[in-house]
């Protein structure tokens, strides 16, 4: 089990990485109208703090969940979490004003999609946060983990939105693009709901029993 979480979580550092170098470094590198285009360059500071917050909170998501790094630096850990918090609110919020400002231009459901994903988002990493605060561990676990799956989504929409399969299905993006968001976040977080709560029921059903020894 041990091995395959670590290798679990080294898959996501690799994701993560090549995501970030592949689509979120050329918008820095390439800090124009051409890359931009009319679609992104009047909000281009909004696009701007979504990519760097969304990065920052991909690349610090694996470590986050490694217990070995967890228990080996603590302090390391923390100073971690504040961070991904910190760019998950800035990245949520600057999609939140996207959603309603820039992403109209393609149609409603594209429009609402992505702010329901990143109201979603942003919901989601203050619960984690104050969980924390009231010192719920278990609660604070559940809810980094759920805030992630929702992080990678963005990575998962691009898997699907360039899918051979999704194209044929619909071969316009305004088509497209609302239907690979839903399923980009609903149907991984559906399923860690799962494995979360069957896991908490085998800790309850241990705990009960050895009460009972």
């Amino acid at each position: 089990m041990r091995t395959l979480k670590t290798t679990s979580l080294g898959i996501l550092v690799f994701i993560a990485l090549y995501f970030v170098i592949d689509r979120v470094l050329p918008y820095f590198f390439k800090f124009n109208f051409e890359y931009y285009k009319d679609y992104y360059w009047s909000n281009k500071w909004w696009l701007v703090g979504h990519l760097l917050g969304g990065a920052l909170a991909l690349l610090i998501g694996p470590f986050q969940f490694s217990t070995k790094f967890r228990n080996r630096f603590l302090k390391t850990h923390r100073n971690l979490g504040k961070l991904f918090i910190i760019a998950i609110i800035i990245a949520s919020l600057s999609a939140l004003y996207m959603s309603i400002y820039v992403a109209p231009q393609v149609n409603i459901s594209w429009s609402v999609s992505l702010f329901v994903l990143a109201l979603v988002w942003l919901v989601s990493v203050l619960t984690a946060y104050r969980a924390i605060l009231l010192r719920r561990l278990l609660q604070h676990n559940e809810w980094m983990i759920r805030t992630y799956i929702i992080t990678v989504a963005f990575v998962v929409f691009r898997i699907l939105n360039e899918n051979p399969f999704m194209r044929d299905l619909m071969p316009t993006f305004e088509e497209r693009g609302a239907t690979c968001i839903w399923l980009s976040w609903t149907v991984p977080l559906f399923f860690s709901e799962v494995l979360l709560q069957w896991n908490k029921k085998k800790k309850v059903t241990k705990i009960s029993n050895y009460t009972l020894i």
